[in-house]
């Protein structure tokens, strides 16, 4: 009854015009959204506003939260979705949006820690990504991320893989695939391509990948779809086994979006 009742309403949100000018704040905040053809732009825009309209969004930091600020952030995590079976993350519930770099507050040592030293303090973050609970995004971090696509830094893009990943209840850089057949080609693929990108930072060799990604599994996941997104031809130049089966599991093809882009230059 609760899925009937859902789908009404997200139905009855994808029918009404998409707000002209929140095509503009695509046009101007998102990069990406010139790559795409006109029916994915489409498909987009629907997605946006069942999202927008569904998730609890709340301003920290003095932050007042606007349609430029909704919009350009649902825009990029919905972009994950675009060829993926979902139910616009359920595990979101709570986008939490900072205006800028934010110091999360100190963590309380338990009951069983007795070490003063044993809990460490909190780092500055521009994002972060909590099972079972919120999205943290710094503003200005989620909007350079979205007005350029091909620096393969994207905030919006990682912390909302994390969310996908978590999705079978686990952050381990794997998130929940077709079959035993996918499962065991991604874990063949990605766990080698980690060992490669850990063995590279342990030496302070550079990677196409980001050394933050060698961190453990579950970022791994989150760099390299960032990467996948921003600079496909990077990684089907040195890891095209690692774009495979990131193309097979998002069900796009960022690679021939970006040369059909490039051919009209």
């Amino acid at each position: 009854m609760f899925r009937w009742f859902a789908d009404r309403r997200r139905k009855k949100l994808t029918q009404a015009p998409f707000p002209p000018v929140w095509k503009e704040i695509l046009r101007q905040n998102v990069a990406y959204y010139s790559m795409l053809k006109a029916e994915e732009r489409v498909k987009l825009h629907a997605l946006i506003q069942v999202f927008v309209a569904e998730k609890n969004w709340e301003g920290a930091g003095e932050l007042e939260l606007t349609d430029e600020i909704r919009v350009t952030i649902a825009a990029q995590a919905c972009l994950l979705l675009l060829g993926l079976p979902h139910n616009y993350y359920r595990n979101v519930q709570s986008i939490i949006v900072y205006p800028s770099t934010v110091t999360p507050p100190q963590r309380k040592r338990s009951f069983f820690e007795s070490s003063p030293t044993s809990v460490e303090a909190p780092q500055p973050i521009l994002g972060q990504a909590f099972k079972g609970g919120p999205v943290i995004l710094c503003w200005d971090a989620g909007l350079r991320g979205g007005r350029n696509s091909e620096d393969g830094h994207n905030l919006v893009y990682h912390e909302f893989a994390h969310k996908l990943d978590m999705l079978d209840g686990a952050a381990d850089g794997t998130p929940p695939l077709r079959d035993r057949a996918e499962y065991r080609d991604w874990v063949q693929v990605c766990s080698e391509e980690f060992l490669r990108l850990k063995k590279n930072a342990k030496n302070g060799r550079k990677s196409f990948l980001r050394s933050y990604g060698a961190v453990n599994e579950a970022e791994f996941f989150a760099v390299a779809t960032e990467q996948f997104f921003e600079q496909p031809q990077k990684m089907v130049e040195h890891a095209p086994e690692l774009y495979r089966v990131l193309k097979e599991y998002y069900r796009q093809d960022p690679y021939r979006r970006a040369s059909r882009r490039n051919n009209k230059v």
